[in-house]
C-alpha cells in the first residue's frame, strides 16, 4: 500500500469477510489433525447469530450451524481500484471471498457500517474513533496501533493469546512471523496478545525512482547514478521541453501536500541524502533517535526548496493530494517520481494509457557520492484485528486469517481465482483480512527470472503462474495486453522487483528500529507532532527560511518528542 493504493498486489488493505460450511476436509488434509471438539474460547452472549454453534477446533474447521459476525469496513481502496466494477455480479455482501468464508468456515458477515468513495481515509478514522468511544463495537474490529492501545487500555477487547496458539495454522504462523516478532510485539500489552496483526510484503515499501525513459532519450540523458544526477534530470525535464510542444509546461519531480507515501512520496528522495524521516534509527551510542529531526533532513529540504524555486515542482503541490498530482502524471506533465514497485500500475499506467509511446522504468537510489543508498522500511504492520469482549466466537477471525493464506499460498491454493485472476486484478482486496508473505513479490520475480533464463514454465504455480500469463499477454501486443504494461514494469526483465532484488542482495534495507505498541506520549502527542512536521517541511519547500527546520527540532523535542524518545528507548532496552 501511503497516500494511495493500487490495482496490483500490495498493501496497504483494510477489509473484512467471513466464512461458512462443510468442505473443510480438503483444506486441512495433510496439514493438521487437531481435535474437533468445542472451542475453549469465550462463549458469551453476542450479536453473533448462533450462540450454540459448535466450534470446530481445527484451524480451518467449520461452524455448525453457521454463525454471523458483525464488523465495519473502509471500501475506498476497493472502489477506487474498480474491483466491483470488473467482477460481474459480485457485491460487498456477495462475492467470491464472502462465499468462500461461508461455504468453508460457516461464517457470515454483517456490516454495521461501510465507508465508500474516494479519499475517505480521514472520514473512516473519525468514524472508527466515534465507534470506539461509543462502546457500541462490532464483533471484529479492524484498527490501527493507536486505536488498539485505546481498546486494550479500556478492557473492551478479548485476550487472543491462547486462542492464537490453539487456532493459528502452521502456514499462518510462518507468514505472520516472516520478519520476526515485531508485529506481535506491537499487539501485545502486559504480556497479552490483544489482536491479530496483519503483516504484508514489507520490503515492497522500498522506494525506487521512477523516470520517463522516453524523455531521457529525447534529451540525451542517462539514468541517475547519484542524487546530483537526479537533480540534473529534474532540471532538464522542467527546462528543456521533453514533450516537444515548445512550452515550458513540464515538471521534474512529483510530490504531494502529504509528502510521504507509497507513490509520489519523499522517503526515497530523502534517503539519497542519508535522511530517514518518520522512522527510528540507532545512533552511534546504541540509542534510538527519530529520523525526522536529524540534520540530514535539512539538506534534503534545501534541495527541494531550490527545485521548487526553479519551477521543477508543481507550484500547487502544497494543496494537492496524490489523486491530483497523479492527474498531472497522467497528462504527461511530470517525468519523475519516487515510489514503490506497484507505481507502474498506478499512477504511471494512466500516463501510458494517454500516451502509448511513453515509457517509465524504476531505478535504484544512490547517494550524492554515488554510493548505494540505505533504503528505509517503516514498520510495516499498520492494521490489527481485535475482537469485542464477550464475542461468542473470538477465534473466528483467526480462522479467517488461516483460510486467506491457505487459499492464496497453501497446499490447496486457488491463487488465480482468489488473489489476482486474469479478468480482475487485486481480488484479494475483497477479503476482510489480507495477511501476505513478507517477501512474496520478490520471490515471484526471482522465479520468473529463472524461467526467463531456462525457458521452462513447468515449475510455475499459483501467483507466479498467473503473473507469467499476464506478462505473456502483454508481450503479445494485443489490446488486452496493453493494459498489463504496469505488470511488465514490475516483474519483467527490467522490472521494479529487479531493483528490490539488488537492494536485498546488497543488504541495503534500513528497518525501523521501533516495533512496539505506541508509547503513552505517542498516543497523546505524536499525531500533533507529525502535523507540525509536515506543515514546517511544506513551508520550507515553498520558500520559508531553512532555519525553520532548527526551530522545528526544538519544538518537536519540547512538545513531547523528548519524552517519546525516552519511552521508546526504555522499551528498546527492555527487549535487547
Amino acid at each position: 500500500m501511503s497516500n494511495r493504493t493500487i490495482r496490483s498486489l500490495l498493501a496497504l488493505s483494510m477489509v473484512i469477510m467471513l466464512l461458512s460450511s462443510l468442505a473443510t476436509c480438503f483444506i486441512i488434509n495433510d496439514r493438521d489433525s487437531a481435535d474437533n471438539g468445542i472451542s475453549s474460547g469465550i462463549q458469551a452472549q453476542s450479536s453473533m447469530e448462533s450462540d450454540t454453534a459448535v466450534t470446530n477446533s481445527n484451524p480451518l474447521g467449520s461452524y455448525d450451524p453457521p454463525i454471523e459476525i458483525t464488523t465495519v469496513r473502509n471500501l475506498s481502496d476497493v472502489v477506487e481500484n474498480n474491483v466491483f466494477n470488473v467482477l460481474e455480479d459480485e457485491t460487498l455482501e456477495n462475492n467470491r471471498w464472502s462465499r468462500l468464508y461461508e461455504e468453508e468456515l460457516g461464517i457470515k458477515i454483517k456490516y454495521n457500517w461501510v465507508m465508500k468513495g474516494d479519499d475517505v481515509s480521514d472520514q473512516y478514522l473519525q468514524k472508527m474513533n466515534m465507534t470506539l468511544a461509543s462502546g457500541d463495537l462490532p464483533d471484529i474490529i479492524p484498527v490501527n496501533a493507536y486505536q488498539l492501545k485505546q481498546l486494550a487500555d479500556s478492557g473492551q477487547i478479548e485476550d487472543m493469546t491462547a486462542l492464537y496458539k490453539q487456532y493459528a495454522s502452521p502456514l499462518l504462523q510462518q507468514i505472520l512471523t516472516g520478519e520476526g516478532s515485531g508485529a506481535f510485539d506491537a499487539a501485545t500489552f502486559d504480556g497479552k496478545l490483544m489482536a491479530i496483526p496483519q503483516t504484508g510484503t514489507s520490503i515492497d515499501q522500498a522506494q525506487l525512482v521512477w523516470i520517463r525513459t522516453d524523455w531521457l532519450e529525447q534529451l540525451g540523458l542517462k539514468p541517475p547514478r547519484s542524487m546530483n544526477d537526479v537533480l540534473a534530470i529534474s532540471k532538464a525535464f522542467s527546462e528543456l521541453d521533453p514533450d516537444g510542444n515548445n512550452l515550458r509546461d513540464t515538471y521534474g519531480l512529483a510530490i504531494t501536500k502529504d509528502l510521504w507515501g507509497g507513490a509520489m512520496g519523499l522517503e526515497g528522495f530523502m534517503a539519497g541524502y542519508g535522511a530517514y524521516p518518520n522512522i527510528w534509527l540507532q545512533n552511534s551510542s546504541g540509542k534510538l533517535v527519530y529520523g525526522s529531526i536529524q540534520p540530514e533532513v535539512k539538506k534534503a529540504l534545501q534541495n527541494l526548496q531550490a527545485m521548487y524555486h526553479n519551477g521543477e515542482l508543481d507550484p500547487e503541490f502544497g494543496v494537492k493530494d496524490g489523486s491530483k498530482i497523479s492527474q498531472m502524471i497522467a497528462s504527461g506533465k511530470i517525468g519523475m517520481e519516487f515510489g514503490q514497485q506497484w507505481n507502474s500500475i498506478w499512477p504511471l499506467q494512466l500516463n501510458k494509457n494517454n500516451e502509448p509511446n511513453a515509457q517509465w522504468q524504476a531505478f535504484p537510489i544512490y547517494t550524492e557520492a554515488g554510493d548505494r543508498a540505505s533504503i528505509p522500511l517503516k514498520f510495516g504492520t499498520t492494521r490489527f484485528f481485535a475482537v469485542r469482549k464477550g464475542a461468542a466466537h473470538p477465534e473466528a477471525v483467526i480462522k479467517m486469517f488461516n483460510l486467506h493464506v491457505e487459499k492464496n499460498w497453501g497446499k490447496t491454493q486457488e491463487n488465480e481465482y482468489y488473489y489476482a485472476p486474469p479478468d480482475a486484478e487485486s481480488v484479494w482486496q475483497l477479503s476482510l483480512v489480507q495477511p501476505a508473505p513478507t517477501r512474496k513479490n520478490l520471490e515471484i520475480f526471482r522465479t520468473l527470472n529463472d524461467v526467463r533464463k531456462s525457458g521452462d514454465e513447468t515449475q510455475l504455480t499459483g501467483e507466479a503462474k498467473a503473473i507469467q500469463q499476464k506478462l505473456k499477454l502483454y508481450a503479445s501486443g494485443s489490446k488486452e495486453g496493453f493494459a498489463l504494461w504496469g505488470w511488465e514494469r514490475i516483474y519483467g526483465a527490467e522490472g521494479a522487483e529487479g531493483v528490490i532484488d539488488q537492494y536485498d542482495k546488497n543488504n541495503q534495507f534500513l528497518f525501523d528500529q521501533f516495533e512496539g505498541a505506541p508509547t503513552p506520549t505517542m498516543v497523546e502527542r505524536l499525531r500533533t507532532l507529525d502535523k507540525m512536521q509536515n506543515e514546517v517541511f511544506v513551508n520550507i519547500i515553498l520558500g520559508a527560511p531553512i532555519e525553520q527546520f532548527d526551530k522545528f527540532v526544538q519544538d518537536w523535542t519540547k512538545l513531547g518528542g523528548e519524552q517519546i524518545t525516552k519511552e521508546v528507548n526504555d522499551y528498546y532496552s527492555s527487549i535487547h
